[in-house]
């Protein structure tokens, strides 16, 4: 339909009625998120490339998984600092809608995409072996769109998540590709973390000092995959101590959650009873 003289806009007017966007210092944390989740899945598609045109088998050499582990790490630095920067500085209007989205890249697609390749280079060659991970990497991708949906439209709790936050479930996938487990081991672990995303378990905030800590333990783990891809010696035990570690708090986080509240409200029963 030809647009008639009404309908035609002045420029003048189409540049008042969408006022123009600016980045604020919160959103290039966000921004450098997504980019290290590009990264990330760019080193992985590199790598398993050259080790298929070499005709090598079994895993991928060490220094190329430990460089997109180590993107992915910093993606989540990015993730966890973003807010606090845009609370302090100041946001913009579209913060929210560039961190969900750059969430879904780096904490969705990219280990989806590091699942999809552990299968792609298992040493199996039966049907479970070519869809197992296909299956399980869709579960991943799928479970963060759906959580961040759910967060976008839910009120979010003061001192807690409800359901594994993003960032720490394609972290805990990530440890699970990496230990290299057997199929179906590894499948159902995958789907478990998948599941815990959605699920309504709920999962303390880092904030405050937990806050650094969460970042201490990411460099942590940035000088643990360093010391493995270099055949360090103990590089090996470091890494799979850190992580069990992880996986470990990843389960038992919601059971702290649970002992604190049930002991704040013993004590909340207790302080009735002497008053009354």
């Amino acid at each position: 339909m030809t647009a008639t003289p009404e309908q035609i806009l002045p420029a003048s007017v189409a540049v008042e009625a969408t006022p123009r966007m600016r980045l604020a210092v919160a959103d290039y944390f966000t921004l450098g998120n997504a980019l290290c989740g590009f990264m990330a899945v760019w080193q992985l598609a590199a790598a398993q490339m050259a080790h298929i045109s070499a005709g090598a088998e079994g895993p991928l050499q060490r220094n190329a998984v430990a460089v997109s582990v180590i993107l992915l790490l910093i993606a989540a630095a990015c993730d966890l600092f973003d807010g606090r920067v845009a609370r302090k500085l100041g946001g913009s209007a579209m913060g929210a809608e560039l961190d969900n989205l750059a969430d879904v890249i780096s904490f969705g697609f990219a280990p989806a995409f590091f699942v999809v390749t552990w299968g792609a280079l298992s040493d199996r060659t039966d049907a479970a072996a070519s869809v197992l991970p296909i299956v399980a990497a869709a579960a991943v991708l799928l479970a963060v769109v759906v959580r961040l949906a759910r967060f976008s439209c839910q009120a979010p709790g003061e001192r807690y998540f409800t359901g594994l936050p993003s960032p720490f479930g394609a972290m805990a996938v990530i440890v699970i590709v990496v230990l290299h487990p057997p199929l179906y081991l590894g499948v159902a672990a995958i789907l478990l973390v998948a599941w815990l995303m959605i699920s309504q378990v709920r999962y303390p905030k880092p904030r405050g000092r937990v806050a650094y800590a969460v970042l201490g333990a990411i460099m942590a783990g940035v000088a643990c995959l360093a010391a493995w891809a270099m055949n360090a010696p103990g590089g090996e035990l470091l890494l799979y101590s850190g992580s069990g570690l992880m996986l470990t708090l990843t389960l038992l986080a919601p059971v702290y959650l649970v002992t604190v509240r049930r002991n704040a409200r013993r004590r909340d029963e207790d302080a009735r009873r002497v008053e009354v």
